[in-house]
């Protein structure tokens, strides 16, 4: 079996060579970009290695900088994909890969707690006691992740907008090296938000200390995929099982019988897990007993819309009065995925305006009805994932 490359740049030549991706000029000149940070961390990992430096991330050393990236552009590009792909292979122990959503929340949690800690738990936990929770956190992540990916990166709230600039100077100032994806070009984050005026030396920080790089290519991979599939299957039989079989591994670039790079996924939702049995390129296949069976929440369901853009759910049932928890879950995951534009696929033993035709809260399950039918629209399948 040939070995797989070691680098961005070759790793991606493999897969348009092996027929997994299509030849594109604006990706391959973004995989340049990063392999060439590629690269430099991997230089800068050797003279720790060799004792040159004694810490990477610690006071900025200008001959030692490594500059991160900011990759921007409409959906379906590849972005996530690429940036998955360094991911991967990027040469360095502490990392981390994170949903930007997922990301601001665990901010805001850090940060409430921070208030409520006496000055001696300040101490124990972030060896200061000031009243400024984000220079303490900001040295907390540098040390847990001096390289840190976000995905789908946007700016809509007013307090994200206003935490954002200060937390951001504190990880550039930490050397933290950034790799954002986002479907908004620098200048427009926050656009006509409230005060966002303030915001724009944020917008300015970004600008100066990542490289910019658009991904506009005139190709929507994700929906060229999507094309001529069915997204909603009917009834349980194997017939629908094999369509989504198909799905998945044309949704991944796959072929059925290269499983390499499907695995299952689990996903830490405030202090627990989720588990995601099977998990390849962004999709998710998931079980309807497993999701709604189970005692899961709002929380759980957001985690997984933030991370995957697309998912699969097998094993609908018919619901009925006995299993009305199952049909209040069901509508509380679909809530999640619909408001964060996730693609659904699905296989149910009826039609969606059958699947809860009789029980308590029959009336508001027919929202979700609807949000199932709109979300088997073409112009739903075209929306970017979490905008």
């Amino acid at each position: 079996m040939k070995k797989k490359s070691d680098n961005p740049y070759d790793r991606y030549c493999s897969m348009v060579e092996a027929g997994e991706l299509k030849k594109d000029k604006i990706q391959e000149k973004i995989v340049g970009k990063l392999n060439y940070l590629h690269t430099q961390l991997s230089k800068s990992q050797n003279k720790i290695d060799n004792g040159v430096l004694s810490k990477l991330f610690g006071k900025k050393q200008q001959n030692d900088l490594v500059e991160g990236l900011y990759i921007y552009g409409d959906v379906g590009r590849g972005k996530s994909m690429l940036m998955d792909l360094f991911f991967e292979l990027a040469p360095i122990e502490k990392k981390r890969r994170v949903h930007f959503h997922a990301f601001m929340l665990e901010i805001h949690k850090e940060m409430h707690e921070w208030r409520y800690l006496t000055s001696e738990k300040r101490i124990e936990k972030y060896g200061t006691y000031k009243d400024d929770p984000i220079p303490p956190l900001a040295a907390k992540i540098a040390q847990d992740s001096p390289l840190l990916c976000f995905d789908e990166f946007q700016v809509t709230d007013v307090t994200d907008a206003m935490i954002l600039g200060r937390l951001f100077n504190a990880l550039f100032e930490k050397s933290v090296i950034l790799v954002l994806t986002s479907n908004r070009a620098p200048e427009d984050l926050y656009k006509d938000g409230l005060n966002r005026g303030l915001f724009i030396p944020t917008i300015e920080m970004i600008k100066i200390n990542l490289q910019i790089e658009a991904l506009d290519g005139p190709t929507d991979y994700r929906l060229e995929r999507m094309k001529g599939m069915g997204v909603y299957y009917h009834p349980l039989n194997d017939e629908a099982t094999k369509a989504l079989s198909k799905a998945f591994w044309r949704l991944t670039d796959h072929e059925v019988d290269d499983r390499s790079e499907v695995h299952p996924d689990d996903i830490e939702v405030q202090g627990r897990t989720v588990h995601i049995p099977v998990a390849s390129r962004g999709v998710a296949v998931v079980s309807f007993k497993k999701m709604c069976g189970a005692a899961l929440g709002a929380a759980d369901y957001l985690a997984i819309a933030w991370k995957y853009h697309t998912v699969i759910m097998v094993g609908i049932p018919e619901l009925g009065p006995e299993n009305r928890n199952e049909a209040k879950r069901f509508v509380t995951f679909i809530d999640a995925l619909y408001e964060n534009s996730v693609k659904f696929l699905c296989c149910a033993a009826v039609a969606a305006e059958d699947l809860y035709a009789d029980g308590h809260g029959h009336f508001e399950f027919q929202r979700t009805v609807s949000r199932l039918m709109e979300m088997q629209s073409k112009e739903y399948l075209a929306k970017g994932h979490a905008i």
